[in-house]
């Protein structure tokens, strides 16, 4: 009873959420609207590529994952994502590589653009500013300005569909625009059903956030959905600050049911919410039923979020949509601002000190000034 009031208190969500976060969940489907209609004004004059390589980290690489899922069965190229400082060994000239981060700062990333320069790929950046829209600025490769001010796990809209509008112009997908326009459709709905002054008992978001209160939350999903799954988890760290997890039908009924064998009541402390889609098949929803019933029922709760929509896009959004308000909405219920993420920050402040970035940095401006 205490958090549904906290929950459908307007004044307790604003002097808990104090940079606004839920903002963010309620304007999603504008800024996922701009984001098209900014990138159809980029130029790409790149030939077709062999190869895809999305280089980013965090809430800057989750695009990349949702472009690999979304393009699984649209795309005769294959797509690959890079959380690393450097590119697997098949990346060459016929490789495109996206290179995403969102303050243009990120030393990985960066030390991925190096290698890219390098190897003479085509190279395609993403980002708000930073080290990283000066270097392609001075060199004339094509950025896309992704707007200032928000918090990258927030910018998704502007990392993310960028690269689809891409795939369109390099003439290896179609129809994006349409998608878009489904998925901003059924997520406006979303966003009035799931909004801050919708009443909990009326409200999927915060109820689901109540009844997950207190433990760590599984995701299980499948297929595409496999990266809106990763989102959901990375959310709930960065927004709800608790541990979460994610894992993967089949797969998972190959590992991971095993583990909660002799978990006794350690299980209590997990809630699995599970991943839905009306169209999934009858070999993925036999599993899923099998795996709840044999394997699920001793945890704290077993909850289901059902797809909307009829393309693969506005599936994957309206889903992740969900998971968006649900991590904001667990942040106000345990009284946390969910914008804040103090230990990544002071992690990189600490690598700061170790110079990595800087010698990065020198060997950019080499190139630079060779190119």
């Amino acid at each position: 009873m205490h958090g549904e009031i906290t929950l459908d208190r307007m004044d307790e969500i604003r002097r808990i959420d104090k940079n606004g976060m839920l903002s963010f969940c309620m304007d999603a489907p504008k800024h996922y609207e701009k984001a098209a209609k900014m990138a159809e004004n980029i130029v790409i004059e790149y030939s077709k590529p062999k190869t895809i390589i999305v280089s980013g980290m965090g809430g800057s690489a989750i695009g990349g994952e949702l472009l690999k899922d979304w393009a699984w069965s649209k795309l005769d190229v294959p797509i690959e994502v890079c959380r690393d400082y450097s590119l697997p060994a098949y990346v060459k000239k016929s490789t495109l590589v996206f290179i995403v981060s969102y303050s243009g700062e990120t030393e990985e990333t960066l030390s991925a653009f190096l290698e890219a320069i390098k190897r003479k790929c085509m190279i395609i950046c993403i980002s708000s500013g930073g080290i990283l829209a000066s270097f392609a600025e001075e060199m004339n490769l094509p950025i896309f300005k992704v707007p200032a001010g928000i918090p990258p796990r927030a910018a998704l809209p502007y990392l993310f569909i960028p690269m689809l509008v891409f795939m369109e112009k390099l003439n290896l997908a179609s129809n994006v625009e349409g998608e878009i326009s489904e998925a901003a459709i059924i997520m406006r709905k979303l966003c009035a059903e799931n909004s801050p002054e919708t009443p909990s008992k009326e409200n999927f978001s915060k109820e689901l956030a109540l009844c997950i209160n207190g433990t760590v939350p599984v995701i299980y999903a499948f297929s595409f959905y496999r990266s809106v799954a990763q989102r959901f988890k990375q959310q709930f760290n960065e927004n709800s600050k608790i541990p979460a997890k994610y894992e993967i039908f089949p797969e998972l009924n190959h590992n991971e049911v095993a583990g909660w064998e002799g978990a006794g009541v350690i299980s209590k402390y997990f809630s699995a919410v599970i991943i839905r889609d009306e169209n999934e098949g009858g070999e993925i929803r036999s599993r899923i039923e099998a795996t709840k019933e044999a394997v699920l029922k001793d945890l704290a709760g077993i909850y289901e979020i059902w797809s909307k929509g009829e393309s693969r896009l506005a599936k994957m959004l309206s889903t992740l949509l969900i998971g968006d308000f649900v991590s904001v909405y667990l942040a106000i219920l345990r009284g946390i601002d969910p914008a804040p993420v103090k230990t990544i920050e002071l992690i990189k402040k600490n690598l700061a000190d170790a110079g990595t970035k800087h010698r990065i940095v020198n060997k950019l401006k080499e190139l630079a000034n060779l190119h």
